[in-house]
């Protein structure tokens, strides 16, 4: 009887084990049977939920809208596979998120899964930051302490005819404020006092399912007490696009990301790495290329990509604009080719309604460049990626239509001095078509992974770009990367230069060194050897060199050219002298007011702001430059004390001095009343605060210490930026309003610095305190040299400040 009790014991037990063991999927999560018999009891029949009425598609999921309901039948086969939810906003209030927030515009991108629990499908959000191979032990513990959020759980309503597929009802899913699926961030819901989702007021409008896809438009309404527009109406409507997309069930191999050149990335932290920690790896964000014929790729010859990159322009483009908007996409077909690829990326036009009725822009299947209605001037070039490999799975390049004006204005105030053609409202629609040629690359550029690189401006000798021959072979920086957007330095008489960037040669190594297919790598890390030895090839090269934009390194600085930035905006400000005085000209249109030469005239003072604040950056300046450890070299060299010196000269004599030229008559007395001396003070304020940042001079305090007489000195710094903003009190030369507002400026700043260096008392407010008493001195010995009058009163008012300010401390 125990034998027998024993077999029988045995034998449900294996029978237990087998069962579990088919039920458990690849992932290690809920069963996932691809069929299911039809039951009795809590389901229905499928013909009682789909009747004949029901409006039905079929693709990665069957898709059926009965009435005001709307079904999903879910496969059990695709149960825990990995999919990309994209939400997007296709339609928006007026003003909606300051005018940056357009149609198109992504509000979330998570990767979810779909799973059964008993008799309801589950829809969580799932994370790929902390990882571990499931094979190894460590993989339970990261599973359990990184839980994966349940955005949504649905009711089995019924089983689909051939028991493959659970039918659910989703239209709760698109009506609820669930956060992850809304085109309202928190912020704005906070702006605008959103109070609630108004589901009355809110519908699906379109679903349809593709072979790897399912789109879904809903529209939302919102109560709001402050609506971006239409204020009376107290409402917020929009129409979202949400696009289920299968990714790959193997997903691309990654790409190891360097420093040293610029890419996106998705970062994760390795738990089963053999290093002694959490290991954090970085992968660069990129399309799949994969060559059409790899034995023809393996002998160098150029091939197809199984899957080209493929841009659709918005049906929304202005006819004359679009061919423009085609060579920006395929311009970059020639990186492409350094990478091995030929027709790598294509531009094509949008199918008509009659083409295809189906094709939209949000369908996460199209990249497309949209062209956006919106005063906002700006352009830019998201993509949406596979988090478990950086695979690029789409993009949306935006196109905001007063970005024209943007490039219209610059064209004129940095190259209208020495190029005739710049000098009208009216740029030819050729001249044009060229700049938005060169910001669509710019922006296809970011989407295909590349980030800004502002330091390869930095790799071409400033006099060079008075060049016809040299900038017309090599552009005005080494990528299209960098904010060098016109070339500034050019002079009059400086014939057939080019004026407008362009791809370099840092776009074909970047692109080569991210793409170019390895075969024989089967792992990031096999790849990394190859990866590191392009890098080795192109060292000591200033353009191979990457550098995003910061604060200290002055061969890095945004919308600068060359590498001499006080040559660079000595040119720059020889072409403004020249377009100052033009400009009522240049601008002027019969029977039109003077609206316009009021916009170029703020915007020309913000060039000059631009190229002084190159100047400043070389002032407690760092050069950056990445190495590794078999690197020869040191990652942060000091800027010299020379270049220092010239640069506090420079400003002293161009930028702290009354700027007489800028100051034009026929400008000011018809733009407005008043307002000139505090525009100057505004911007010369702004400049001296720049010299006087906390970070600069700690840098500087560093640099002596360690480099002695050899750094250009804090205290150097200060006396020499004081003897030129005091000039006057050396002997008894007028003080004009400017002047007198610039050094009210420089006792401010100098007491700000003491305050914020109150708690530490370090050599800032030893250095801020000296420099404060060396003015009072100054300016209580030059006051009795003025007759009465205003010079007097202000000197004798920077003694009082000054002596509040001290007794204050």
């Amino acid at each position: 009887m125990r034998k027998t009790t024993t077999l029988f014991t045995i034998f449900f037990l294996m029978l237990s084990i087998a069962s579990f063991a088919q039920k458990k999927n690849k992932k290690n999560a809920e069963p996932a049977p691809t069929t299911q018999k039809a039951k009795k009891g809590p389901f229905k029949d499928y013909k009682e939920i789909v009747t004949s009425e029901a409006i039905t598609d079929e693709g990665l999921f069957t898709i059926h809208k009965v009435g005001e309901k709307s079904y999903y039948e879910v496969p059990f086969e695709l149960l825990n596979d990995d999919m990309l939810l994209v939400s997007r906003i296709s339609k928006l209030a007026a003003g909606l998120g300051g005018g940056y927030t357009t149609a198109g515009s992504k509000s979330n991108e998570q990767v979810v899964r779909w799973s059964r629990v008993q008799n309801s499908i589950h829809l969580r959000s799932i994370s790929f930051r902390n990882v571990a191979a499931d094979s190894l032990p460590i993989h339970l513990s990261v599973e359990a302490n990184n839980y994966d959020p349940i955005l949504a759980t649905f009711k089995i309503e019924a089983f689909n005819p051939d028991s493959t597929a659970a039918l659910i009802e989703v239209t709760d899913l698109f009506l609820s404020d669930i956060p992850a699926l809304s085109g309202l961030s928190t912020s704005m819901r906070k702006q605008y006092q959103v109070r609630n989702l108004d589901k009355s007021r809110s519908f699906i409008s379109r679903m349809a399912s593709y072979p790897e896809n399912v789109e879904v438009r809903h529209d939302m309404t919102y109560n709001a007490a402050a609506p971006p527009s239409n204020g009376r109406a107290g409402t917020i409507s929009m129409e979202m696009s949400q696009s289920m997309y299968l990714l790959p069930e193997q997903p691309m191999q990654p790409r190891l990301y360097d420093q040293r050149v610029g890419w996106f990335t998705i970062r994760q932290i390795d738990y089963g790495s053999e290093a002694l920690k959490s290991d954090e790896k970085t992968y660069i964000r990129r399309w799949r290329l994969e060559p059409k014929d790899p034995e023809a790729y393996a002998r160098g010859e150029l091939v197809e990509p199984v899957k080209p990159i493929v841009y659709y322009l918005d049906p929304a483009t202005p006819q004359k604009w679009r061919k423009y908007f085609r060579q920006g996409i395929e311009d970059w077909q020639v990186a492409f080719e350094a990478a091995g690829f030929k027709n790598a990326i294509i531009a094509k036009d949008a199918p008509t309604p009659e083409e295809d009725p189906d094709w939209s822009p949000e369908d996460a299947r199209y990249s497309t460049v949209r062209y956006v209605a919106t005063t906002t001037r700006n352009a830019m070039g998201p993509s949406v990626s596979d988090p478990r490999s950086g695979e690029i799975i789409e993009s949306d390049i935006v196109w905001y239509h007063n970005h024209l004006r943007s490039y219209r204005n610059r064209y004129l105030l940095e190259t209208g001095a020495a190029n005739p053609s710049a000098r009208t409202l009216n740029t030819p629609d050729e001249e044009i078509g060229e700049m938005m040629r060169r910001v669509i690359s710019h922006e296809i550029g970011h989407a295909i992974g590349l980030p800004h690189n502002m330091k390869a401006s930095y790799a071409y000798p400033t006099d060079s770009l008075r060049s016809a021959t040299f900038t017309q072979k090599w552009g005005l920086a080494a990528t299209i990367m960098d904010y060098t957007r016109y070339n500034y330095v050019a002079q009059p008489g400086d014939e057939g230069v080019r004026w407008v960037r362009m791809l370099g040669p840092y776009d074909n190594y970047a692109v080569n060194w991210g793409y170019r297919y390895i075969p024989n790598a089967n792992s990031p890390e096999e790849e990394k050897p190859i990866l590191n030895s392009w890098i080795a090839e192109k060292a000591g090269d200033p353009m191979y060199l990457f550098g995003g934009s910061n604060s200290f390194d002055p061969s890095s600085q945004t919308e600068s050219v060359g590498d001499d930035p006080v040559k660079a905006s000595t040119y720059g400000l020889a072409n403004l002298k020249i377009v100052a005085p033009n400009l009522a000209a240049w601008t002027a249109t019969e029977g039109e007011g003077y609206g316009d030469l009021e916009e170029l005239y703020g915007e020309l003072i913000g060039v000059w702001s631009r190229y002084a604040n190159h100047v400043v950056t070389n002032i407690g300046g760092v050069y950056e430059e990445f190495k590794t450890t078999d690197q020869d070299g040191v990652t942060y060299t000091p800027t010299p004390k020379a270049e220092q010196v010239e640069s506090m000269n420079f400003l002293n004599e161009n930028v702290f001095t009354t700027p007489e030229w800028l100051l034009q008559k026929e400008i000011l007395s018809n733009i407005e009343p008043s307002g000139a001396v505090s525009a100057v003070k505004s911007l010369q304020s702004r400049i001296l605060n720049n010299v006087l940042r906390m970070d600069r001079l700690e840098r500087m305090i560093e640099n002596e210490a360690l480099n002695g007489n050899e750094a250009y000195s804090m205290t150097q710094m200060m006396a020499d930026l004081r003897k030129g903003v005091w000039s006057e009190l050396s002997g008894t030369q007028a003080i004009d309003a400017f002047r007198r507002n610039l050094q009210r400026a420089h006792v401010e700043r100098l007491a700000s610095l003491m305050s914020q260096d109150e708690r530490s008392r370090s050599d800032v407010s030893a250095a801020a305190r000296a420099e404060l008493k060396s003015i009072q001195t100054a300016a209580r010995a030059a006051s009795s040299k003025y007759g009465a009058g205003i010079v007097r009163n202000h000197l004798r008012d920077i003694d009082a400040l000054v002596d509040s300010i001290l007794n204050a401390d």
